[in-house]
């Protein structure tokens, strides 16, 4: 009898500090190098609330942004090496550790969201294989708006590109320059205004929203929308920390994290639109590329995606594969 009773003390005392290992919860660092007002994080910020109450409190997450935690090269090592738990980061930004990351900032790759769509479904087997075995796990991706043009002319000739100062951001788009003409020149976004005012640059590469919020109207009369490249966010988990949740947590995070992803492409469309309409009520001219300016930046695309399919071997061969035939 006195076993009886000692082995059901046991259980009880068990049970109650399985409940209090419960109640305590997941207490997990995230990080993102972009700010609060930007509508990724506003994204993530609400993802981050729907696990806190899909869970009741069993999931909480701390969000630090902008860069405040760590900055965005590094956030990918913190998140494998148990620095933090989650991080978001933009895939191309880390086009030099693995040049599949690179395939968003490939010009002409992708025509439209749609396409967008279309290619992000094909590469997340191949980044979910390689975030696996680096010991974390993709949750959902997110897109940017598309990548246009602004400057002080309408550029509706190709010919208007040859020995334009270009700014560009990458060594990709960089390369793109060149294969326009153009000159590349490597600007960061806070220093676009005063290259544009000295002559330093005389048009550039961007999104709607970072024109708008950078002012556009101040430097430049045109944005043109020419389809260059869609880039997208990635926002993933480390695996170690994802895995010691109880299975029915497990569920609620990748519900949240399906909502989210979806919930981005809305965000994207959205936020496209209001950067249009900031800019128009300010002056700019918001046109879309004429066919011959598209024209030359696909033929400059598709030298660049055989280029880009050579650098990132037979995944990228097997993903262009598989995307091409999506297109029908």
């Amino acid at each position: 009898m006195m076993f009886g009773r000692r082995a059901a003390l046991g259980a009880v005392a068990a049970g109650l500090a399985a409940r209090g290992a419960l109640a305590q919860g997941a207490r997990w660092q995230a990080a993102t190098g972009f700010a609060d007002g930007n509508y990724h994080t506003r994204n993530l910020r609400e993802f981050i609330a729907e696990v806190a109450q899909a869970t009741e409190g069993g999931v909480t997450i701390q969000l630090h942004s902008n860069g405040s935690l760590m900055p965005q090269p590094q956030i990918k090592r913190g998140v494998q090496t148990g620095q933090i738990q989650l991080g978001e980061i933009l895939l191309t930004a880390y086009g030099n550790e693995d040049p599949f990351f690179d395939a968003d900032a490939v010009p002409g790759l992708v025509q439209n969201l749609e396409d967008a769509r279309r290619l992000a479904a094909v590469q997340a087997p191949f980044i979910e294989a390689r975030f696996a075995r680096q010991g974390m796990m993709l949750l959902y991706m997110a897109p940017w708006p598309q990548v246009a043009i602004t400057a002080n002319q309408n550029l509706t000739d190709p010919a208007q590109l040859r020995g334009l100062r270009l700014r560009s951001y990458s060594p990709i788009s960089t390369r793109l320059a060149a294969l326009l003409g153009a000159t590349g020149t490597l600007v960061t976004a806070p220093e676009v205004p005063q290259a544009f005012s000295t002559g330093i640059i005389q048009a550039q590469l961007t999104t709607a929203p970072v024109a708008a919020d950078t002012a556009v109207w101040d430097y430049s009369r045109y944005f043109i929308n020419a389809a260059i490249a869609t880039s997208k966010n990635a926002v993933f988990v480390s695996r170690r920390a994802f895995e010691a949740l109880p299975e029915a947590q497990r569920a609620l995070v990748l519900q949240a994290a399906e909502r989210a992803g979806a919930r981005g492409w809305r965000l994207a469309s959205e936020a496209q639109a209001e950067a249009e309409a900031r800019m128009r009520a300010r002056g700019v001219q918001v046109v879309e590329a004429t066919p011959a300016l598209l024209g030359a930046i696909r033929t400059a695309g598709q030298t660049m995606i055989e280029e880009w399919a050579v650098r990132a071997g037979e995944d990228g061969r097997r993903m262009l594969e598989a995307y091409r035939a999506s297109r029908g």
